[in-house]
């Protein structure tokens, strides 16, 4: 099952990634870690961009991606292009931009708990779910360009999300509400 952050450590994630779309201006669906990682100077590398031998060291790294900050203090995301799903490797950078908002420094399962929840956030946000009137898997990734395990995962999360009160907003997802206002179904 894994690490369950506390409920305040929720909030906090949801509101960094709010946080985050207002200061770089993203305001469409769906939702760009391309987008987001050049907005915020990181660069984003294929592991195409390599020779066959390094390329076998990406992938024994990690068969998905993995960020490094430069001694420069830049931050740089490489990722296996090499998988088709863009919805998974869209997944991939908003997780590794995660962990470059978040202050990682270290892997952990907290971590990987907190940036997992980062990137569901990020990539379909209940706010705009509901502002979309989507009912449905088909409709999620249709919107919001996820991947199938990505997609109920947002639907799930988004029940929840209803079940618990998601008709009265907080003021971030207000805030989100405003940046994305000309989004509609």
């Amino acid at each position: 099952m894994g690490i369950r952050l506390s409920d305040a450590r929720y909030e906090e994630i949801k509101r960094i990634v709010v946080d985050m779309f207002v200061e770089h201006g993203i305001s469409c669906v769906p939702i760009s870690a391309f987008e987001i990682a050049y907005k915020m100077g990181i660069t984003v590398i294929p592991y195409s961009a390599f020779p066959p031998n390094k390329r076998l060291l990406l992938l024994k790294k990690s068969m998905d991606g993995f960020s490094v900050e430069l001694v420069t203090g830049e931050w740089r995301i490489y990722y296996n292009d090499g998988i088709e799903n863009y919805g998974r490797v869209n997944n991939t950078i908003m997780h590794e931009i995660g962990h470059i908002v978040l202050d990682h420094s270290e892997e952990s399962e907290l971590a990987e708990a907190e940036v997992r929840f980062f990137a569901k956030y990020a990539l379909v946000p209940p706010p705009l779910v509901r502002k979309l009137g989507i009912t449905n898997y088909v409709q999620i990734m249709a919107a919001f360009d996820v991947s199938i395990e990505a997609e109920r995962n947002a639907l799930n999360y988004y029940k929840k999300w209803m079940a618990y009160g998601g008709e009265h907003y907080s003021d971030y997802e207000i805030a989100l509400l405003n940046q994305f206002d000309t989004v509609s179904a």
